[in-house]
């Protein structure tokens, strides 16, 4: 199997899940719920972990939605970010009330006073921080400097964050630099990653909606992961946070970065079809995307696509004439009839994951 050469950054602790080093990469997504309605948001929250998620994030706009993070991160089962803007009081108080990780922007949280209060609360309870930068709120005296928004002026932003906090004597940093642009985000992070050693939590931010923010996030995304670039990664969409995770967790999967649950293939078919594949495929992709079984499912349009060229699968279907070939491991195991083909086949992928977990 094809190996991604990633970059080794300092390791950081988020909760119980760790960033950086060689540690598997993290999905994370954020919630798009009232942060005072604890409970709706820890619906969502768990619905993510169910989904996969492995670090979640909130808004934290004023002190009720700080007061909520209490009962929010007592109950959650996946770490919680707080996300902080402007107030720096509101930061402590979610380090107090059981944030596993602060985001903030050091550059709009005020005086260094003000930071240096953030970091004491971060410190005291072994808190990383996040500096996050995005395209739209660089510094005015920095879009004049560089003559516009660039990758330099990005990334000089996200470092003279990083020196604020490293003048407290404080290095438990991630960083995120974004932008809605995949290439302005795939130069950033490549200028970004070769000036620093801290963990890079990716994305293209403001991506979109389901169609284009997943186009978009795999551009960005993708690229920089198949660099070595990266150490935990949100897909940023308008629209149920549910889909995040599972396009974050597609992206990985696609580039051998993340092993486990279903790896679903299928055809584009063509003229040799003479079955309902595309119908048969969202059918059958729906009852076993949530699987738990680690395996590669494939379904085909024909004898051409079938064992042929899914020959990686662990198990597949391949059309015939108002029929399919069922097929494990490349080799044809017996014909089912199209009527029945998604029923008759679910049982095999789930017979097949049992046997494997044995």
């Amino acid at each position: 199997m094809e190996k991604i050469n990633r970059k080794n950054t300092k390791t950081v602790t988020v909760g119980g899940v760790k960033i950086g080093g060689s540690n598997p990469i993290p999905v994370q997504s954020m919630n798009n719920t009232d942060t005072k309605d604890a409970e709706t948001t820890l619906r969502q929250i768990n619905d993510l972990y169910e989904a996969g998620c492995d670090i979640t994030r909130v808004a934290v706009p004023d002190e009720n939605a700080a007061d909520s993070l209490k009962e929010i991160c007592k109950k959650s089962p996946i770490p919680v970010v707080a996300d902080i803007h402007f107030d720096y009081r509101l930061a402590i108080k979610a380090a107090e009330n059981g944030a596993s990780k602060i985001r903030i922007n050091p550059g709009n949280i005020g005086s260094e006073d003000n930071v240096r209060a953030v970091v004491k609360a971060c410190k005291e309870r072994n808190i990383p921080i996040r500096v996050g930068v995005n395209s739209g709120s660089l510094e005015k005296r920095l879009i004049e400097k560089y003559d516009g928004i660039c990758a330099e002026a990005m990334t000089e932003s996200a470092l003279n964050s990083v020196a604020i906090l490293e003048k407290q004597d404080f290095d438990d940093i991630v960083i995120s630099i974004k932008s809605s642009s995949p290439l302005l985000t795939i130069q950033t992070y490549r200028e970004l990653s070769s000036k620093c050693n801290y963990p890079l939590h990716v994305g293209v931010t403001e991506a979109g909606t389901l169609r284009e923010g997943i186009i978009k996030s795999s551009v960005g995304i993708g690229t920089l992961l198949a660099e070595g670039i990266g150490d935990t990664i949100r897909v940023s969409l308008t629209g149920n946070p549910i889909d995040e995770v599972r396009a974050g967790i597609g992206i990985l999967k696609s580039l051998n970065l993340r092993n486990g649950g279903i790896t679903f293939v299928s055809c584009p078919t063509c003229g040799r079809t003479q079955v309902p594949l595309i119908e048969l495929a969202n059918e059958i992709e729906d009852k076993i995307s949530g699987l738990p079984y680690n395996l590669k499912v494939a379904v085909m349009g024909c004898v051409v696509n079938g064992p042929g060229e899914a020959k990686d699968a662990d198990i597949g279907l391949a059309g015939g004439k108002d029929e399919f070939l069922l097929f494990k491991n490349g080799v044809t195991v017996r014909k089912i009839p199209a009527e029945n083909a998604a029923e008759e086949f679910v049982k095999e992928v789930i017979s097949l994951g049992k046997e494997r977990m044995k």
